[in-house]
């Protein structure tokens, strides 16, 4: 016997043999048995996992609301926790941009935490998104089930940006959790002075990717998604441009990625999968680094991973 639905929507159950069970939860480590939700399950894919600080400072909100809703303008899935402060900015982030947005609950979809969130959780789902958790409809949260639901944060998102987060806090354990699925970590640096910003800027020393403005988010997402920058500009004084093939994006994106930072072939086979589903990756990945070697834009070191050519001058 549940209790009665507080969220207006489709109601639906997942186990792990289901076909729409999503393939990207099957990786996280203990992926759920089952998962409840309301909204559309259609959104429970592989997106960009968005979280902070509850108590978040106006530069934490801002920086949530910020990246998060430009990765949604990219038509990118955010995937958030649903509590106060981050979490919340970037879901009304993905909303304001229209892209779907998923929130991670601790407890049951019909016990809201923060139950001052629901219009929050309720928007999500009337724009076709979903509310989620792995506990049954009236499962009251708890502390350690949090932790637990940030597994399942992490593990949909091929990337976690941590926006803001203090020592100790909840939001560092979805790192570790990022980490233990093998997904990347992104964080953005905060004062070294900021309480707020010392989980941040600890992930940064540990070696997660420092999100230090746009362009670098951007970069990332190229990186990580195939994504296309966006760029502003005026009226073409011509026809608009031709479209660019998949093949075409897929060697924009390995060129911004290897101007980016060093990656391992494994690596680079990984992203060239996601662009070129179907295409034997390692036969073309190899072609188009020698072009870019060719060029004097990318060199290989001695650790064999590939990486930007840096000029001597």
């Amino acid at each position: 016997m549940t209790s009665k639905a507080v969220l207006d929507g489709e109601r639906f159950e997942l186990t792990r043999e289901d076909v729409a069970y999503p393939a990207v939860l099957r990786t996280v480590p203990r992926p759920p048995e089952r998962m409840y939700g309301v909204g559309n399950p259609a959104a429970l894919k592989e997106g960009l996992a968005v979280v902070g600080a509850r108590k978040a400072t106006p530069y934490g909100r801002g920086c949530a609301r910020r990246f998060a809703g430009r990765a949604a303008e990219r038509g990118i899935t955010i995937i958030s926790g649903g509590a106060r402060g981050c979490d919340s900015e970037a879901h009304r982030a993905a909303l304001e941009a229209g892209a779907p947005t998923v929130a991670v609950l601790g407890g049951g979809v019909d016990r809201l935490y923060p139950a001052e969130n629901r219009g929050l959780f309720q928007e999500i789902i009337d724009k076709g998104g979903a509310v989620i958790s792995e506990h049954e409809w009236d499962f009251a949260p708890l502390r350690a089930t949090f932790r637990e639901r940030n597994r399942i944060i992490a593990g949909m998102g091929l990337a976690c940006l941590i926006v803001e987060a203090g020592l100790p806090s909840g939001t560092f354990s979805t790192a570790d959790e990022a980490l233990a699925a093998g997904r990347e970590v992104w964080a953005v640096p905060g004062a070294i002075t900021s309480f707020s910003s010392r989980g941040a800027n600890r992930l940064v020393y540990q070696g997660a990717v420092p999100i230090v403005d746009d362009d670098a988010f951007d970069d990332c997402l190229f990186a990580t998604f195939g994504s296309l920058k966006q760029e502003v500009a005026g009226e073409p004084d011509g026809p608009a441009p031709e479209p660019l093939t998949p093949e075409e994006k897929a060697r924009e994106g390995l060129a911004l990625a290897l101007a980016a930072e060093c990656l391992s072939t494994e690596q680079l086979v990984a992203m060239t999968t996601r662009w070129l589903p179907g295409v034997a990756p390692l036969p073309w990945l190899m072609i188009e680094i020698a072009a870019l070697q060719k060029q004097g834009l990318v060199t290989q070191y001695p650790d064999g991973r590939f990486g930007p050519r840096v000029s001597a001058h």
